[in-house]
């Protein structure tokens, strides 16, 4: 590719969405091999290659592709639970499943963290309210001290 212009990855991803959409799936399927080739760790193009592939009937380009795209984005739902829809359509139950349990367990990875987070803040401000009291109360007591 020495000296050839590479086309922007969102671009080239758009362009191969409207081919599939206006009924070009092989072309579609041909130019999200080449963009794969050039931006490997486009993960969201590895799985619109999964989904055209699974649309063209080769389920195993399709779950190798989707899987892919898991293996790219592991921390992104959204990845796992599109594996498990293709691997339903390629009559894959047993990786369905185990992709959408994957699905389910970063999300909840992400539900307890944020919890984690709104706790430490709650506990950070109550330490931080304490304290001001405590030195309000210690200032008290030295202006009591003083007037007496």
């Amino acid at each position: 590719m020495s000296g050839a212009t590479v086309k922007d990855k969102v671009e080239w991803y758009d362009e191969c969405v409207a081919l599939q959409q206006d009924g070009e799936l092989a072309t579609a399927v041909s130019e999200l091999r080449k963009l794969v080739d050039v931006y490997p760790d486009y993960g969201l193009a590895w799985l619109a290659l999964g989904v055209f592939l699974q649309q063209k009937g080769d389920e195993d380009g399709a779950l190798e592709s989707t899987q892919k795209a898991c293996e790219l984005e592991q921390d992104d739902p959204f990845y796992f639970t599109a594996l498990s829809a293709v691997a339903i359509k390629c009559g894959n139950h047993e990786h369905a499943e185990a992709a959408l349990m994957r699905a389910q367990e970063i999300r909840f990875a992400a539900q307890m963290k944020k919890m984690n987070e709104l706790r430490d803040k709650e506990l950070a401000a109550r330490e931080r309210r304490d304290r001001e009291r405590a030195e309000q109360e210690a200032n008290e007591g030295l202006d009591e001290a003083k007037s007496e």
